[in-house]
């Protein structure tokens, strides 16, 4: 499944909005939450996996 940059930060703030405003009030409550939870574990390991690696910047050493 692929996912543009955007796609994938609105999902995660989506997700985030929801948890912060839920009140675990009951079973169903709770496992909603782990769900959301889990759900941002995944959105945050593909966010990870979609970030370019940083460019090493080779180190010149010049001879003495």
């Amino acid at each position: 499944m692929v996912l543009s940059r955007r796609s994938l930060e609105t999902l995660l703030d989506l997700v985030e909005v929801k948890l912060s405003c839920m009140q675990v009030l009951d079973r169903e409550d709770a496992r909603e939450l782990d769900l959301l939870e889990g759900c941002k574990r995944e959105l945050l390991a593909f966010k990870a996996a979609a970030r370019p690696a940083k460019p090493r910047i080779a180190q010149v050493v010049e001879a003495a």
